[in-house]
């Protein structure tokens, strides 16, 4: 491989070669293009509390990052950092909100499925809900705003049919305490 070939580079030993990034400077970048109109606003993705307070502690900053984007669902719920980014009105952006697909090339399939969840399930069954409507309505009610992905036109709807219903605070905590604190993309690299 030529320099910049491998999209994972590996040292001889075979570990991942990072690229040392000054998240400050590249998040002065960033303000750089609100600032220029090239975006309405600007966010994170994956960052925990030591790197958002790092940009929050910046010197001169101009723009707070207005979202982080990281996985959450009620297997991993992510509570400190959603509590962290709400004193900071920063929006969590959740991905992953149903779980994900069983390709182990990527994902932690030790976990269970999270659609199969009994209780998100029972849950389910009291409102005439799927598994997947309980799971995005839990997060919306939290105020995670969730973006779940499918290519099936049904699923798609229904993703949407989560307005018509709300969660006791009872079954919010049931929800709650599914939480295992781990996460389905495991970002390997």
């Amino acid at each position: 491989f030529q320099p910049g070939d491998a999209i994972y580079p590996r040292d001889e030993n075979g570990k991942m070669i990072y690229h040392e990034t000054d998240l400050c400077a590249t998040w002065e970048a960033m303000e750089a293009c609100k600032d220029a109109g090239l975006a309405k606003s600007i966010g994170v993705s994956n960052f925990n509390r030591r790197q958002l307070e790092m940009i929050l502690n910046k010197p001169g900053l101009k723009y707070k990052p207005v979202s982080n984007q990281v996985e959450c669902h009620p297997y991993f719920t992510q509570p400190k950092l959603l509590e962290f980014c709400r004193q900071h009105d920063i929006v969590i952006v959740g991905y992953s909100p149903l779980g994900t697909s069983r390709d182990e090339t990527w994902v932690n399939v030790s976990s269970p499925p999270l659609l199969k969840d009994p209780v998100l399930n029972a849950i389910g069954k009291k409102y005439n809900k799927t598994a997947a409507q309980i799971a995005l309505r839990f997060n919306i009610q939290r105020g995670v705003v969730v973006i779940p992905k499918s290519f099936n036109a049904q699923r798609i709807r229904e993703n949407f049919q989560i307005f018509d219903f709300s969660l006791t605070e009872k079954e919010m905590k049931e929800i709650e305490a599914l939480n295992k604190n781990v996460r389905y993309v495991e970002l390997l690299m």
